[in-house]
């Protein structure tokens, strides 16, 4: 196809062997065609034996297509043209639904925006509703790892399209090999060079309030709340990086009471198997998404009685190994609060659920990060690979803080986004705070199924930060565990602690940081846990 603009488009078709028209389901994506993001879905040949058109298209400037790429710069537009090309092929019956993880869901969204009236359903998963908020940055924090290596996999592609084999070969060694031991770490000294054109370089120098952003994410710019006016069905995984992205557009898509679904299970970015980190969680965790999608294809491009469960949410329990189906997100909610002792990086300090009495004394729990030896990341949603893993060799450092409950005396079910509220001080300008929330067993084993992170410019802050959304339940004689430290490195970069922004700091300059949350008459720390009642 070519767009409005004179720009080619290649798209590989599959269709039944005989009969048609068909419905078509559309794929636009920038890693090369042929993958078709099979790496989490079924190959587009299966979706075609089903009774579909199915056409991967790479956007402008990926694969073969002409053009240069921009990241989402021209997906709205590409998107409606492509809309427009599809809807009148003859294979064709002029009914149009999308799918696809990552770029390929955020694609779906830019299309949607212009109410095409052959587009009758979209399937995004992984996505960033806010691209600053929900994939460039977590509370202020560059994420960095996640961040770096995908710049660095998108330009060793386009060194490879250009026919460029060494800057794609030291691309690639870049990618495997770095240890953030350059002058700024968050800037390997060859990136400006081997791929000048990185989105990377806007990433880290635009400021949250800059137009790029504004531009660049899709409701800020377009307003699509106010223009997705199609079913939706979403997909999400508890340690998948953009999670915060889709309960984002899920908000929104309930306050203008659009046709939805939203899957989470317990997945990474891909894969979506059984495994995540170090966990099997059954046979019941593989995959339906292939399933799922034929059977909401079926129904809203064929007209087909539904085959899906009518629930809002499908969410897999991390605890109980079971999917939950639920009309909406529990509204109820705990409070657990953090009681210091002046030893909690040694012996632990108590994780209660009665508020502590007014001191005559402040308490304060002191630590210390190192940027030498900083509190490395360990999976979860911002690590890779993402996933769960046994962390007790982490919270026995002693510049980690922990906060544990008593045994449970029943079970808890833990439902939607914890959120945790500190008071802070630093004798630096500025500094970072990392929390992960654990379940630890009666082995002694310690499991994080949340982690949270936020960066102050102060020296000393009231922080309110929201973790990673959970379903997990825990059983009688788990204990829940906060764990606090100055750093999760490298899934960021280390906070220098001289004010300036970790992504710009040099590594020379990174400081020794001394953090002190403190108890007194006047603040409390406390934990907010999103409850499913009944448990």
């Amino acid at each position: 196809m070519v767009t409005r603009d004179g720009i080619r488009l290649d798209s590989n078709l599959y269709y039944p062997n005989s009969g048609g028209p068909w419905p078509a389901l559309l794929m636009r994506q920038p890693y090369g065609r042929r993958l078709a993001s099979t790496l989490v879905y079924a190959h587009p040949h299966w979706y075609a034996s089903q009774g579909y058109l199915v056409v991967i298209q790479d956007v402008r400037g990926r694969g073969s297509s002409e053009g240069e790429f921009d990241l989402f710069a021209y997906e709205v537009e590409d998107g409606q043209d492509c809309l427009d090309w599809l809807s009148q092929l003859p294979q064709c019956d002029g009914s149009v639904a999308m799918y696809g993880f990552s770029y390929q869901g955020m694609t779906q969204l830019y299309a949607a925006a212009n109410h095409h009236p052959c587009l009758k359903t979209i399937c995004p998963a992984m996505v960033a509703w806010d691209l600053y908020e929900d994939w460039g940055y977590e509370n202020g924090a560059f994420c960095l790892q996640n961040n770096l290596g995908w710049a660095l996999q998108l330009a060793a592609d386009s060194a490879k399209r250009r026919g460029d084999g060494k800057s794609f070969q030291q691309l690639m060694r870049l990618a495997r090999s770095y240890d953030f031991t350059d002058r700024q770490p968050a800037i390997p000294d060859r990136l400006g060079e081997l791929a000048p054109d990185s989105f990377y370089h806007q990433w880290i120098s635009q400021p949250p309030e800059s137009d790029y952003w504004h531009r660049q994410s899709p409701d800020q710019r377009w307003q699509i709340r106010e223009k997705i006016d199609i079913p939706v069905l979403q997909i999400g995984g508890w340690f998948d990086p953009h999670l915060r992205g889709n309960l984002r557009l899920y908000a929104e898509l309930e306050r203008c009471d659009i046709k939805q679904k939203m899957v989470v299970g317990p997945w990474g970015h891909f894969p979506w198997g059984s495994r995540a980190g170090g966990q099997n969680y059954g046979e019941s965790a593989i995959s339906g998404v292939d399933q799922l999608q034929l059977a909401w294809f079926d129904h809203f491009l064929k007209g087909q009685e539904p085959r899906f469960n009518p629930a809002k949410l499908e969410l897999f329990d991390l605890g109980t190994k079971q999917w939950r189906f639920l009309p909406d997100w529990p509204g109820t909610e705990q409070r657990w609060f953090l009681q210091c002792s002046g030893l909690g990086t040694t012996q632990g300090s108590a994780l209660t659920t009665k508020a502590p009495a007014k001191l005559a004394e402040e308490i304060s729990d002191v630590w210390v990060h190192d940027p030498w030896r900083p509190v490395p990341s360990l999976r979860g949603h911002s690590g890779y690979p993402q996933g769960v893993k046994e962390r007790s060799a982490i919270d026995d450092r002693s510049d980690v803080l922990t906060y544990t409950y008593e045994p449970l005396q029943e079970s808890l079910t833990i439902c939607g986004v914890p959120q945790i509220f500190l008071t802070v001080a630093s004798d630096r300008p500025s500094f970072d705070v990392a929390v992960s929330l654990s379940q630890v067993n009666n082995r002694g084993e310690v499991w994080a199924v949340s982690h949270g992170y936020c960066t102050s410019v102060e020296e000393q802050a009231t922080l309110a930060i929201p973790l990673q959304a959970i379903c997990a339940t825990l059983a009688i004689g788990d204990r829940l565990r906060i764990s606090l430290a100055g750093a999760s490195f490298p899934a960021y970069g280390v906070n220098p602690g001289t004010g300036q922004k970790a992504v710009f700091a040099n590594l020379v300059d990174q400081q020794i940081i001394t953090l002190a949350l403190t108890t007194n008459s006047t603040t409390e720390n406390y934990l907010l846990l999103p409850i499913l009642p009944g448990t």
